[in-house]
């Protein structure tokens, strides 16, 4: 069984147990999410002689797949599509970036609608765009008025929305009170300590951004999201604006974590103060821009990485377009774009390679493209069988833990 259950438990030891079940959960939905889940397989498994290796150094993802691209609001308050997730961020060959992604793409054909060919016609699709771009040697950000087909319905819904809408959601207000909605399926009740602990750093962290009361917190709750990430400690906070309740608006805190990458390659790395550093530092290197409040915090002697909440439906609904290739097309197309203008705008950087290298290897696609669909196509059959493992020990009830109550407890 290649130890694939012990290497996850043994990933994930540690973790906050009732939110590592949902994480678990979610790994046993389907391949595609049991790879977002499983990162750390990824590069245990990447052999020290792969061709994705060969590439030049370069700032990435480390975590790149279909899901793991999304709009959002810079801190100029205009809406891009990038890259969202920097948690495994290093300096690292960017073929891995465009491996693991093209791993997810075959993975998630099924839910794409779409057969082996057309998976194969999307690899395609994006490594020439991607390697089009490099060759070109020129950056650009994807913002809504650069934007086309459904990228840009999606920047445009976001560009247009409204903080009123979007709090009316997810936050009451009675009698005055302004609380957070408790779902028990995105949001769980934080115990009082942990209130207390994220209160306490969120408005000494506020007093010295904007001055005393700006950012007075009103409420706090666990937040589940995305499949990763989950079991490790994660934070939505309600907080004052200056304008009342209609200046009120929601936080995203994070606990910061090593990259899982460096575990198992030596990749030279920067001296970073701490993991918040890195992650920050490395998203503002890549993305066109960042988003709004992007910062670190320590709240009990741990760093955070804190910033504006990003609504999670400000992504691509794949099933809006499931089996329609040509949408697909375009969105693969678009992909590629963004992957090479971020290796490009990072590039020269504390060893990252200059331009000019990644210019040279966007023009010699015809020597890595079979080795890096190769790769893809294999690997993707591998983690189909590490999933199906997975799986049976799921259902045997293997990584049964405890049922998630209302309120968590550390």
């Amino acid at each position: 069984m290649r130890n694939v259950i012990k290497r996850i438990k043994t990933f994930n030891d540690g973790r906050i147990p009732e939110l590592l079940q949902l994480k678990y959960k979610g790994m046993r939905e389907n391949a595609f999410r049991f790879y977002r889940g499983s990162c750390h397989l990824f590069y245990q498994d990447l052999p020290a002689k792969s061709p994705l290796l060969k590439s030049p150094l370069a700032w990435v993802c480390g975590d790149l797949h279909l899901e793991n691209f999304g709009s959002y609001k810079g801190d100029n308050r205009l809406a891009y599509f990038d890259i969202n997730d920097f948690d495994e961020s290093v300096l690292a060959p960017c073929l891995v970036d465009a491996g693991r992604l093209l791993c997810s793409l075959f993975l998630a054909s099924s839910a794409l609608g779409i057969n082996e060919d057309g998976a194969t016609h999307l690899f395609n699709v994006f490594l020439e765009e991607y390697a089009t771009t490099l060759a070109a040697g020129y950056i650009r950000p994807l913002e809504q008025r650069t934007a086309k087909g459904v990228v840009r319905e999606l920047l445009d819904a976001v560009q247009l929305r409204k903080q009123k809408d979007f709090l009316n959601k997810r936050v009451t207000y009675k009698n005055g009170v302004a609380k957070l909605i408790i779902n028990n399926i995105r949001t769980f009740k934080a115990d009082k300590h942990t209130r207390e602990q994220v209160k306490e750093a969120i408005e000494a962290w506020g007093a010295q951004m904007k001055g005393p009361g700006f950012y007075k917190v009103k409420d706090i709750a666990y937040r589940v999201a995305g499949t990763g990430s989950l079991g490790a400690d994660r934070y939505i906070v309600l907080a004052a604006g200056k304008n009342g309740t209609a200046g009120d608006f929601l936080l995203d805190v994070k606990l910061a974590t090593p990259s899982c990458i460096l575990a198992y390659f030596d990749f030279p790395q920067p001296a970073w103060s701490h993991e918040a550093a890195r992650i920050i530092e490395l998203q503002k290197r890549i993305q066109a821009t960042s988003p709004f409040l992007l910062n670190d915090i320590v709240i009990n002697n741990r760093q955070f990485v804190l910033k504006e909440l990003q609504p999670m439906l400000d992504k691509l609904d794949y099933a809006l377009f499931r089996g329609k290739l040509r949408k697909l097309e375009m969105v693969l197309k678009t992909m590629g774009q963004i992957c090479a203008w971020d290796c490009l705008r990072s590039s020269g950087r504390q060893g990252s390679a200059i331009a000019d290298e990644l210019i040279a290897f966007g023009k010699e696609v015809s020597v890595w493209r079979k080795p890096l669909f190769d790769f893809a196509q294999a690997y993707s059959a591998q983690v189909e069988k590490d999933y199906a493992t997975f799986c049976q020990a799921y259902d045997e009830g293997v990584f049964t833990l405890l049922p998630a109550p209302a309120e968590l407890k550390k």
